[in-house]
């Protein structure tokens, strides 16, 4: 091929003398070879070889990029050669007419070009010898792909046919990171490719990866999608225009996925998760990849289904929350998880009608540490789903133990996550850690964070919570208020009971809005007969405001804090709401003036003072 091709260049320069000739490959990454170049100047040779393809890169790799003819007529004032302006000058080269060379599937695979010594326009006869060598050229890489076979096996994934992680090594390597912001990366990870797998076989997998590989890089086009493999893909993105806006450029991917597609048989809808990144000043290549793959992984860990573009920052967070995943992962594998529980008690009477169970993790020292420490490891699927199996499995068997007792146990308060319910097998889990203890899932409330629901996800989430609910299991929605659209939400997502965030209990004052919003929303909840719940409650006074209100349970340090299995069977012993002769749960502060109670609630009722 390479003699053919110099045969080609010897002919076109003896037929217009003091042209010179080049035929350009493009391998499958896009990365520029100079196939034939006899009368080039063998320094130019060398510096053009291995550049990536692009809009702006010279002739030839224009031409190649854009499949379609690139007549520069004078390269000292083009912005295509602006990059190597200085490198063709110095060669005497003032013009360059560059045609693609189109493979047997359309896509380039190389590209015929005609330097001159002096600015100029093409004329008719000279574009006619150009079409005519580039179908010269076409047919004889035809003929040359059996010979090229072996080596595009290499460098191709042989699954979706994209360039593999080979290529995609190479064409990075070439990526010129001298001008911020000339190129963006794309990491695509597919999100159902494992359900797929499980669900219908790895074929109906394999014809998710093909569909989403396809529908990638013709949404992606001119710019190269690589398959880097398993479910993962990344597009080098260079196009201008996608550029200026990389979600909207996202957003094609996005579309071009969902429609459902046929794998082995099953209609699937593909589905995705994207994280970009843009070269900055101070970025190489691989700088870039680790930012768009913290980029992704970001995204997938806050809420798949969408793109995340890197930002400064998101490294360190990213890897706060692997080292939390890493010791919860640790603490799991060690028994080092363990279950604390504070009291929900009635306003009116201060007896405990229930607990909510918190999760604590035991260091390595004997330090118990608080769930808030180590919330990000939640965000991973797999710890989040082994979090709350290993909670059900304990807080099951402490209220069989407290059955078993005789103490009039009501209801516990058990913390999910979104990864819960990604790992769609939740309601197993119930059955199973509640039905191996004895326990009827009649005593177990299962809190949601308001934050839960929001997103893409929304509905599927909302139909499992009510999946949930028939068989008995009470739902109440945690941190109520703080997140997006909460009262939508007791309408798209039907629930038990709504926990008031402690934000608002903490400015109960008079004149505070938040009096005015927390009595709302303990009237609609009465209208809906749904129940309130007030957390965060720290002194006597918010105890009496929300009672005054109309708030019927609450909980908060006023009463107790988080406290062992063991202080909470001695707490449920003395204060439970049926224990015969029960004592009102209350603080020291509270004991010393129980006798002002009754009037301290009405000066609340009627604003006497």
């Amino acid at each position: 091929m390479q003699d053919t091709a110099h045969q080609l260049c010897h002919e076109v320069e003896a037929f217009l003398p003091g042209v010179i000739c080049t035929v350009m490959r493009v391998d499958p990454a896009g990365l520029l070879d100079p196939l034939a170049a006899p009368s080039l100047p063998a320094e130019f040779s060398a510096a053009i070889r291995g550049v990536m393809k692009g809009p702006d890169v010279g002739s030839c790799g224009t031409a190649a990029y854009m499949r379609q003819p690139v007549f520069v007529t004078d390269i000292a004032n083009d912005p295509k050669w602006a990059k190597f302006k200085d490198l063709a000058l110095t060669a005497d080269l003032r013009a360059c007419w560059s045609a693609p060379i189109a493979g047997h599937d359309g896509e380039a695979v190389g590209a015929l070009a005609l330097y001159f010594r002096e600015p100029r326009i093409p004329l008719e006869h000279e574009r006619s010898l150009i079409a005519q060598c580039v179908e010269l050229c076409e047919i004889a890489l035809r003929r040359h792909e059996r010979v090229a076979d072996r080596e595009r096996r290499a460098s191709i994934d042989a699954l979706t046919g994209l360039p593999n992680r080979a290529a995609f090594n190479m064409a990075l390597a070439s990526m010129a990171c001298d001008e911020p912001g000339s190129w963006a990366l794309f990491i695509v990870d597919l999100d159902n490719l494992k359900t797929i797998n499980d669900t219908f076989g790895h074929p109906a997998g394999d014809g998710l990866i093909r569909a989403a590989g396809e529908r990638i890089a013709s949404a992606m086009l001119p710019d190269i999608t690589f398959r880097l493999g398993g479910d993962e893909f990344a597009v080098l993105v260079q196009y201008p225009e996608a550029l200026t806006d990389l979600d909207a450029r996202a957003g094609k991917i996005f579309v071009a996925l969902e429609t459902p597609a046929d794998c082995d048989g099953h209609a699937v809808v593909p589905a995705a998760t994207i994280g970009g990144a843009v070269l900055a000043a101070t970025n190489a290549a691989a700088d870039v990849y680790q930012n768009a793959d913290f980029a992704l992984y970001h995204a997938k860990e806050t809420g798949r289904g969408g793109f995340v573009r890197y930002w400064p920052g998101i490294g360190s967070r990213i890897t706060h929350r692997r080292d939390a995943i890493r010791d919860v992962s640790a603490a799991l594998a060690e028994g080092r998880i363990d279950a604390y529980y504070q009291p929900i008690v009635r306003l009116d009477t201060r007896e405990i009608v229930g607990v909510e169970a918190l999760c604590r993790l035991r260091t390595t020292d004997g330090e118990v540490v608080a769930a808030s420490e180590f919330q990000e490891a939640t965000s991973d699927v797999n710890v989040a789903a082994e979090l709350t199996g290993r909670m059900l499995s304990i807080v099951a068997s402490d209220v069989r133990a407290w059955l078993d007792a005789g103490l009039p146990f009501q209801a516990v308060g058990v913390n999910v996550s979104t990864g819960d319910f990604y790992a769609g097998d939740l309601m197993r889990k119930l059955e199973h850690s509640f039905g191996r203890a004895g326990v009827s899932l009649e005593h177990l409330f299962l809190e949601v964070n308001e934050n839960v629901s929001t997103g893409r996800r929304d509905k599927v989430i909302a139909r499992e919570i009510s999946r949930i609910r028939r068989s008995g299991v009470r739902v109440s929605l945690d941190d109520f208020g703080t997140g997006q659209a909460s009262l939508t939400h007791l309408v798209s997502m039907p629930v038990d009971a709504i926990k008031i965030d402690r934000s608002f209990v903490a400015q109960l004052w008079p004149d505070d809005p938040a009096m005015v919003l927390v009595q709302g929303l303990i009237e609609i909840a009465r209208q809906l007969n749904v129940h309130v719940v007030a957390e965060g409650i720290e002194t006597e006074v918010q105890a009496s405001q929300l009672w005054a209100m109309g708030c019927i349970l609450g909980q908060g340090f006023e009463f107790s804090r988080a406290v062992d299995r063991t202080a909470m069977t001695g707490l449920l012993r003395r204060h439970a709401e049926g224990v015969e002769g029960a004592i009102p749960l209350a603080s020291n502060i509270q004991r010393a003036h129980s006798h002002r109670l009754p009037e301290f609630r009405e000066t609340l009722r009627t604003g006497t003072d």
